[in-house]
């Protein structure tokens, strides 16, 4: 064994696939790249997320208490590393990385057309935001694409580099 640098751990336990978290505040919609959330519960299905006080997004989360959820497949990793390296405040990214807006049924931010999933969202839990810019969300409605038959998601592995979805394995489980 060798000593890891403890800034490169991260690369080692960055959780599921990167996605797009979208907003809508104040007649501005803005999405954003994140990689750090996980699910906590399955139903009724909660993901907690990390978002950056210092991103143009916080604000607007935390002032509407909502959100979506749309996963990327890998066609569109050109777009998600594009839409991740600048800030919201000063690009409309929805049309400078040519992701289409579309209203979704119970959140007023947007799904985005191109994802193959999207999850709207509601903060249930902020008790960690102070703290670790941690939110707790619910998914209220969820979407998937039909057209889009077995998606491969991206994942970081830091510093631009990126896992695609590989071999599926099953093997049987016992829990319910």
């Amino acid at each position: 064994m060798h000593d890891l640098p403890l800034e490169n751990v991260y690369q080692l336990l960055e959780p599921g696939p990167v996605v797009l978290l979208t907003t809508a505040h104040e007649g501005r919609r803005n999405v954003m790249t994140m990689s750090w959330h996980m699910m906590v519960e399955f139903t009724p299905p909660l993901v907690a997320c990390v978002v950056s006080s210092a991103d143009h997004s916080f604000a607007a989360l935390r002032a509407t208490g909502e959100c979506v959820i749309a996963i990327p497949a890998v066609e569109m990793a050109q777009q998600v590393v594009g839409i991740g390296n600048c800030s919201g405040r000063d690009v409309d990214k929805f049309a400078a990385f040519s992701v289409t807006p579309r209203d979704g049924r119970a959140v007023a931010a947007p799904l985005i057309e191109e994802c193959f999933a999207n999850l709207e969202c509601r903060v249930v839990d902020t008790q960690l935001v102070q703290k670790f810019n941690l939110f707790v969300l619910e998914v209220v409605q969820a979407w998937t694409d039909p057209q889009q038959a077995a998606p491969k998601t991206i994942h970081h592995h830091g510093y631009g580099n990126f896992i695609v979805d590989g071999a599926a394995l099953s093997i049987e489980s016992k829990m319910p």
